[in-house]
């Protein structure tokens, strides 16, 4: 999955053309984000941005395809970007708009999910102050 620098400078450039955008060095790659956000990647010299249902279509409907770090079996949820876009700041503002909005809807649902999980049991359980005030003190607990 490794990355050469100069694709990763270039890529850098385009994409802080549209907004501040930083890379993190990860598995030979490069994550990159935007407003806090991990919305693509590089991996082998090429860019991948984040999807959903949406904005899956227009990515397979270019020919592109999906981010696949372990096989065919593997997708995950970011699909190459084309080379067109990426030379292209006003096309390349409109798709990584996109991403980063995916982005930012996932990572809400995903904490979202996991409360919900921990709430049904999944996680540690918090006492309330109900069951605070009704637990039997121990010597340690009392004043004196």
């Amino acid at each position: 999955m490794a990355t050469s620098e100069t694709y990763r400078d270039f890529v850098l450039e385009q994409l802080g053309r549209v907004t501040p955008v930083t890379g993190k060095s990860m598995f030979g790659g490069v994550g990159l984000y935007a407003q806090g956000l991990f919305f693509a990647l590089i991996a082998k010299d090429r860019v991948y941005f984040k999807v959903n249902e949406v904005t899956r279509p227009e990515f397979e409907q270019r020919g592109m395809e999906p981010f696949r770090p372990f096989g065919e079996d593997s997708a995950m949820g970011y699909y190459e970007v084309p080379a067109d876009v990426v030379e292209d700041v006003e096309q390349l503002q409109l798709w990584m708009r996109k991403a980063i909005d995916v982005a930012a809807a996932t990572k809400g649902g995903k904490s979202k999910r996991r409360k919900r999980a921990a709430f049904a049991g999944g996680g540690v359980r918090r006492r309330s102050r109900v069951d605070l005030r009704h637990r039997q003190q121990s010597p340690t607990d009392r004043d004196y």
